[in-house]
């Protein structure tokens, strides 16, 4: 899976995942506008809405990203539709030959993360027939109830070519508040640092890097620095750029001397850019997506600025 990755990034240049969290009040009027007429304001039309707002920024930067990353959150909590609109938007980003990293951070008991892994990144069973639901290549989760908890993901990792990003030193505030927190001498954050290390061993690529990974905020750049220089086959996905507050200068420390090792996502600060006064006199509202493209292109020359 890593090598994949590694691959469509090095292919575009770009470390840049966009993160589709699609939120009603980024999606412009007009698009409400004509799905509220056709279905009520009821799940089906927002899905119609996220779909559609989808599309047009995937259209509109495939050629210049390798990956995107969908919050399962903003889709599944308008129920069945919501998830529907969430699979289609991974079918139609694969279709355009984009990396899917599924955002979706569960964590439970050994019985339930099989159940999970089965869906995202394995197959389930239904009465001796084999079925792909999701179909990310890689998934966020949590490892805070330990080993059994993250290895049914592990083990369809392996089986299926597919990859995991392990949370471990987040871009939230209160990340401090657990993660920073000292036992026997050292960091919470350390000691999942090296477990996540562990874990990854039998599945380091050619590249050096593990299909296991890791998720550090870039607005916490000096453990970012410490953590690229501790864990060397770890690759990180990077969450807190733009809107979050991080910066490019804040993004350095997570790429080792070859300019790899992370990818950087930006979710509204791409998929809102017409929003933002920078864009808001060069892209009119039914423009939202070139004004996205434009988005990526200056986050892309900002990375590279540093690395």
């Amino acid at each position: 899976m890593i090598d994949l990755l590694i691959s469509k990034i090095e292919e575009k240049q770009n470390p840049t995942v966009v993160g589709l969290d699609p939120s009603l009040n980024f999606i412009p009027e007009f698009i409400k506008t004509e799905e509220f007429e056709k279905h009520g304001k009821t799940p089906k039309a927002v899905a119609e809405i996220f779909l559609r707002f989808n599309k047009e920024i995937i259209d509109q930067t495939y050629d210049l990203i390798p990956a995107v990353k969908p919050q399962i959150a903003m889709y599944e909590q308008f129920g069945h539709e919501g998830i529907r609109a969430y699979i289609e938007t991974i079918k139609y980003a694969k279709s355009k030959g984009l990396f899917i990293i599924g955002d979706i951070k569960r964590g439970d008991i050994a019985s339930t993360a099989t159940a999970y892994s089965n869906g995202h990144i394995g197959e389930v069973n239904i009465e001796g027939e084999s079925v792909k639901i999701y179909e990310e290549d890689a998934i966020t989760i949590s490892p805070y109830l330990g080993h059994d908890s993250v290895e049914p993901f592990i083990e369809d990792c392996k089986r299926y070519n597919r990859g995991l990003f392990i949370l471990l030193k987040t871009s939230n505030t209160g990340s401090g508040e657990i993660q920073d927190l000292v036992v026997d001498g050292e960091k919470i954050y350390d000691k999942v640092g090296d477990l996540i290390s562990k874990w990854g061993r039998e599945l380091i690529g050619e590249r050096g890097y593990s299909s296991i990974g890791a998720v550090v905020g870039a607005t916490y750049p000096e453990q970012l620095k410490e953590l690229r220089k501790k864990l060397k086959h770890v690759f990180f996905l990077v969450p807190g750029y733009g809107a979050q507050g991080g910066s490019a200068k804040d993004l350095k420390g997570a790429f080792d001397k070859n300019g790899l090792g992370a990818i950087i996502n930006s979710s509204r600060g791409i998929i809102a850019a017409y929003k933002n006064q920078k864009c808001a006199n060069r892209f009119t509202e039914k423009e939202f997506a070139k004004a996205a493209r434009q988005a990526v292109i200056d986050m892309k020359a900002d990375i590279q600025s540093v690395i």
